[in-house]
């Protein structure tokens, strides 16, 4: 089983994300399920949600403690919560940032995460030139099929226009499909998965 968690802030559409990323996975014939686990219901406020991934009927409901994979929404939680708690050892982690690993203070993630495992995007930026709005949910999904393996782009465009019909859909495929090509193009065509 492959477990996703994901970190944002309210507004950003981390409970979203989790719902098209197993809808992805659904796509390509797996089981998968996806939830939210938050607080106060308000804009900003630290939201988590998750996601599973796995060729068996999963029956576990429990929040994941022991992630395979974390996207990180917001860059302002890194310092905030315990974004890593539980990572496992080769674990991956997606963040949305313009700044690099060093930048963004996180030297203590070296000993638990090796750095070709750690990958930042300018998630906001990509969305904003697509959708005309900050909100990184669908880009991110694009990046993690590219930085992950685990699901196809065109898995992730299905998902993401049977969740935003018309226009919507389109320009969040179009973020999707460049946040994709910008992860592609600087791991070379390779994976971590």
């Amino acid at each position: 089983m492959f477990q996703v968690r994901i970190h944002g802030r309210g507004g950003q559409g981390a409970v979203t994300a989790a719902e098209m990323l197993s809808v992805a996975a659904f796509v390509e014939g797996r089981h998968a399920q996806a939830f939210p686990n938050f607080g106060s219901e308000r804009t900003g406020a630290p939201v988590v949600s998750f996601c599973r991934i796995d060729s068996e009927p999963i029956r576990n409901r429990e929040p994941v403690s022991n992630p395979d994979a974390l996207i990180v929404q917001d860059p302002t939680l890194l310092h905030q919560v315990d974004v890593f708690g539980g990572l496992h050892p080769d674990g991956s982690v997606l963040i949305n940032s313009t700044k690099g690993q060093a930048e963004l203070g996180l030297e203590d993630l070296a000993g638990r995460v090796s750095p070709e495992r750690v990958l930042t995007i300018p998630a906001t930026e990509i969305a904003r030139e697509h959708l005309g709005r900050p909100l990184p949910n669908a880009v991110l999904l694009g990046a993690f099929a590219a930085f992950s393996g685990l699901i196809s782009l065109e898995s992730v465009i299905e998902a993401i226009r049977r969740r935003f019909a018309g226009p919507i859909g389109d320009r969040n495929a179009e973020g999707a499909a460049a946040a994709e090509r910008y992860v592609r193009e600087r791991m070379g065509g390779s994976v971590v998965a």
